[in-house]
């Protein structure tokens, strides 16, 4: 296969918004890099995933950019955050917390993909119990999750790592976890069993 023929497989989604929307003209600019049989692929994190010729990357992503697409590598990085699908207002469910956690992380290279979740209230529409490392906005204040897991016999609920967080401190205490799993984590060792192996405790300090 030549340069010009090989595909490379990019995750794209509206951005951080609640309710993982996409409006026309962001689906018009992506079906324009699809052939007639190509498909895209649905992931449970919002986002879809597309193959792109490799030696037109950087200008497809700049026009996907330019409609407000936000893209991300696949493989084993830190996957975009996810977020609810329903609220009250941007301002009240922290979505700008939200926005800022993502631009922090997403992308990041980790042991194995890496999943993050965010909601803005107890109800829990983003799932952050299921995921790696979940947040929840309690009125003004943050608490942090870590350990969920939604697949297998093992499937398990996140738990309590640290509460009542202001955002800045939300924001070191998720960066920080990801770097002592980045740099501690075994090659392809997921983080649910990153964490059964050192201990949550590992993970206040």
């Amino acid at each position: 296969m030549s340069n010009e023929d090989k595909k490379i497989k990019i995750a794209v989604n509206g951005g951080i918004e609640f309710g993982a929307k996409l409006n026309s003209k962001q689906l018009l600019t992506i079906t324009k890099y699809m052939e007639d049989d190509a498909q895209l692929e649905l992931t449970t994190f919002q986002q879809l995933y597309l193959e792109i010729p490799e030696n037109k990357k950087e200008e497809i992503i700049e026009e996907f950019n330019r409609v407000n697409l936000s893209c991300y590598p696949v493989g084993n990085f830190v996957k975009s955050l996810r977020t609810c699908n329903f609220c009250k207002g941007e301002e009240e469910e922290g979505m700008p917390v939200a926005k800022e956690i993502n631009n922090r992380i997403a992308g990041k290279a980790v042991p194995f993909t890496l999943k993050v979740a965010y909601t803005g209230c107890p109800v829990g529409c983003g799932e952050p119990m299921l995921s790696d490392i979940g947040i929840m906005k309690i009125k003004d204040h943050y608490n942090l999750y870590v350990g969920g897991k939604a697949k297998g016999k093992d499937a398990e609920v996140g738990s309590l790592l640290q509460e009542n967080l202001t955002p800045d401190e939300l924001y070191d205490k998720i960066e920080k976890i990801i770097n002592v799993y980045s740099q501690n984590g075994k090659k392809r060792e997921t983080f649910f069993k990153f964490l059964k192996r050192i201990g949550k405790e590992e993970l206040i300090n």
